[in-house]
């Protein structure tokens, strides 16, 4: 289980928002100095994001808590997410090259417009399986400890 320290933000009957409250790793480099990264997050500052977990602790708002979530799950939608759109990319420009005549004038559009058709029809899949099983309650982040 992946762990995080987080900050209760709001409690409404079974449900729990939590917001990290976890430090980068910048706070402790030596090399912020010279790093890109400290540069970059230094001028984007990120909002903090309240996020619904499971909690079977009773919890108020201002509670430090600590959540896990499973990483075979998480490797899962991962990859979902990530090689799954590049698969159906090369794979949608492969079905319409071997399909295109060897002498057509405008094959690398056709093959480019099958690719990105195949990436987006990828993409709208990954958008409405969040309601299967892999996005279903049991991948949400638990309260496992109250600090």
């Amino acid at each position: 289980m992946l762990e995080e320290l987080a900050q209760v933000f709001k409690v409404d009957k079974h449900r729990v928002w939590i917001i990290s409250t976890q430090a980068n790793a910048c706070g402790g480099c030596t090399q912020k100095a010279a790093c890109t990264t400290h540069a970059v997050s230094s001028v984007l500052k990120k909002k903090p994001v309240a996020v619904e977990v499971d909690s079977a602790i009773r919890l108020s708002v201002g509670d430090t808590v600590t959540v896990a979530i499973d990483e075979g799950l998480l490797l899962l939608a991962s990859l979902l997410v990530y090689i799954f759109p590049l698969i159906a990319l090369f794979t949608g420009g492969g079905i319409v090259d071997w399909l295109l005549p060897d002498d057509s004038q405008s094959a690398d559009i056709w093959v480019a417009g099958g690719a990105l058709l195949s990436l987006l029809v990828a993409l709208w899949g990954i958008h409405n399986a969040q309601h299967l099983f892999l996005f279903s309650c049991y991948a949400r982040p638990v309260v496992v400890k109250k600090h």
